[in-house]
């Protein structure tokens, strides 16, 4: 499982250029599913992504999780993030999860942030096509892979 997780001073996603789901300051967590991710790689991401210390303190130091300062979070399922593009142009998905394994492991990862941690969590829709607006505070963008526990 690959997270892409950015700081923001808001975000929304528009589904199908239709419904509109947005927050105000958290994290927008763009998530992708590879073919052997387990719940257990859901759990431990959702776990991280509560507790990334990425915003600041009254000191100006990157030293508060989404959890301390009451935060909200906006998570769109993205396939892409396990594109290979190493030959040719079009890039290859083959790695991407198919929608039977990686649906189920999208609402652990989302079951998980808001029943074990708390936090208030909306989400985009899984496949449909949608158009996402985010202001990143700072920036920070992180990126964490549950196959690289680092």
């Amino acid at each position: 499982m690959r997270l892409v997780i950015q700081r923001v001073k808001k975000a929304s996603v528009c589904i199908e250029a239709a419904e509109t789901r947005s927050i105000e300051k958290g994290l927008m967590v763009l998530v992708g599913f590879e073919g052997t991710d387990t719940p257990e790689d859901a759990i431990w991401l959702a776990q991280k992504t509560a507790q990334m210390r990425i915003f600041s303190d009254a000191d100006g130091k990157m030293n508060l999780s989404v959890l301390d300062i009451k935060g909200e979070i906006l998570t769109v399922s993205q396939f892409t993030l396990f594109a290979q593009s190493a030959k040719g142009n079009r890039p290859s998905f083959i790695r991407s999860a198919r929608p039977e394994n990686a649906i189920p492991l999208y609402e652990k990862f989302i079951q998980s942030l808001r029943d074990d941690w708390k936090i208030p969590v909306k989400t985009g829709e899984f496949g449909a096509n949608m158009d996402v607006e985010l202001v990143n505070h700072g920036p920070v963008t992180i990126t964490i892979d549950s196959k690289n526990r680092e």
